[in-house]
């Protein structure tokens, strides 16, 4: 079933009375959950994983389709009127939509980056429609060593670029590496790292380990760190919606974004904080004249811009998670163990063994869209009174659900126990300024990432070169050299650049000086 068709025939999967009114449910707690700051899809799909057991599968994604999308449009509410960013890739709409908030023009601020979303959300979708299936047709002819390589590039990816320091990065990856370790050897039957403790045998539950580090540590970060029971709030009642000035700076802004973002999400390219960023500045170069030196002042472009590339991002993510069996966000991350939870592996194989599933799940992501623009537009007052709920009540629910979540899973005080041990370890990384994402990523991705590497050492009587004997392999390792060292090597130019051009001006000043 190609393209277009398998998108019409997910139409039908979705368009039923139940699992409508899960897409318009997951459509509203995301959103809610979203204006909520910290609090993103990903804890979330978390919370709600054990309460889904016994739901039909289909549904179930559909209303974690709904949370995925919804929260990314909450997020920017929080961003816009508290300048405080619930995710990460909401962060650059703070600098411009809380500058506009501040001036009286919030609600403007709220429209373009709600019909932004839309607009990148819709056509990125049918973008995932349009690419998933060539890229199961490519992905069924790799061997253990491509996937393994894919892998590699997801862990490092994510691991340097996530974040503000590379170093930290690897570091909460190979923290979530070693919890990835933890249990039974599947090839030797040794146990690893149990401590002695026969319930580790069947190594950390991913639902407790997300739930900890997202909720859990979450808490205890605003309980240690916060300076005020409640948020200040900036007020948009009375305020006008979008000009027609506002529409026509805003909808190149919503393309290019979209331009920017779907690709850089099917590709690990570490998050959503990258495209957001790269938005911002080519809306930035494009501007002349005033409206350059508006930006960091209220640019509603650079508004529009980067939100278009979030949701765009968000979308082209279930590329890679779909057709290779392999996350690229912390969120992504956790719906791949929601697909293990009903015992399902997402990668090449889904699209053909499940496909009422996949196309129904990617059909519901436009129905949401639809329906997440309906809700946030008009009612979006309504959304912001959520933020006059006192933190101390607000948080305390977070951990009550929390901790019966986690309980839910297995029936098990122990994993109580271990969700506020890792909670702590959540509270640390925040502490210190490690990021959340790559432990997820390196827990879960880490033990296939294991499955592919001894698949591949065996099938070559473990010759290590073997990695390394496939074109796709080398051509996907010479790509993650040139995304990592780019960087550096733009940076090493433009500082050469910026002292050659000091130099200059100092011979310059010194030769005007002796005439």
């Amino acid at each position: 079933m190609e393209g277009l068709e398998g998108l019409l025939h997910g139409f039908t999967v979705a368009f039923t009375l139940q699992n409508l009114l899960f897409a318009l449910l997951g459509a509203f707690v995301g959103t809610m959950i979203g204006v909520l700051p910290g609090i993103g899809p990903a804890l979330t799909i978390a919370l709600l994983l054990p309460m889904t057991y016994g739901m039909p599968v289909a549904s179930a994604f559909i209303l974690f389709a709904g949370i995925y999308y919804g929260a990314m449009y909450g997020g920017s509410t929080t961003s816009i009127l508290l300048k405080t960013p619930g995710e990460s890739g909401s962060i650059v709409a703070a600098i411009d939509g809380n500058k506009m908030a501040r001036a009286g023009r919030g609600a403007a601020a709220l429209a373009t980056a709600a019909i932004g979303s839309f607009i990148a959300g819709t056509i990125a979708t049918v973008l995932v429609a349009l690419f998933a299936p060539g890229i199961v047709d490519i992905a069924v002819q790799l061997g253990a060593r491509d996937f393994f390589a894919l892998m590699v590039v997801a862990f490092l990816t994510v691991g340097a670029l996530v974040g503000g320091s590379p170093l930290r990065g690897l570091t909460s990856l190979a923290l979530g590496l070693t919890i990835g370790l933890v249990g039974i050897d599947f090839q030797s039957g040794q146990d690893r790292l149990t401590f002695g403790l026969p319930r580790l045998l069947d190594g950390i539950d991913v639902v407790v380990l997300i739930v900890a580090l997202f909720a859990i540590g979450e808490v205890l970060y605003v309980v240690a760190h916060q300076t005020s029971s409640k948020y200040a709030v900036e007020s948009i009642k009375g305020q006008t919606w979008m000009t027609r000035e506002d529409v026509r700076r805003s909808w190149k802004p919503w393309l290019r974004g979209t331009a920017i973002g779907f690709p850089l999400g099917v590709i690990p390219a570490g998050g959503s904080e990258i495209p957001t960023f790269l938005s911002y500045s080519l809306e930035k170069r494009l501007a002349k004249g005033k409206r350059r030196a508006e930006f960091g002042n209220g640019a509603i472009e650079g508004v529009a811009g980067p939100e278009a590339a979030n949701n765009a991002n968000a979308a082209g993510t279930m590329v890679p998670l779909l057709t290779l069996g392999i996350p690229t966000s912390a969120t992504a991350a956790i719906i791949l163990v929601a697909f293990q939870q009903y015992g399902l592996q997402p990668g090449p194989a889904l699209l053909r063994t499940e496909s009422d599933l996949v196309w129904g799940l990617i059909a519901s992501l436009l129905i949401g869209n639809l329906m997440l623009l309906v809700l946030n537009l008009p009612f979006v007052g309504a959304w912001v009174k959520l933020l006059k709920i006192p933190k101390p009540y607000l948080f305390a629910g977070i951990a009550t659900f929390a901790l019966l979540g986690a309980y839910a899973v297995n029936g098990a005080s122990f994993d109580v126990l271990l969700l506020i041990v890792l909670g702590v370890v959540g509270y640390l990384l925040r502490r210190f300024g490690f990021p959340i994402a790559p432990v997820v990523v390196g827990a879960i991705l880490g033990p296939l990432a294991e499955l592919q590497l001894r698949r591949a050492l065996d099938i070559s009587a473990g010759d290590p070169l073997t990695l390394i004997a496939s074109p796709f392999a080398v051509i996907v390792y010479l790509t993650l050299a040139v995304v990592l060292t780019l960087p550096a090597l733009i940076r090493a130019l433009n500082r050469r650049k910026l002292t050659r051009t000091t130099m200059l001006e100092t011979v310059d000043a010194d030769a005007r000086r002796e005439q």
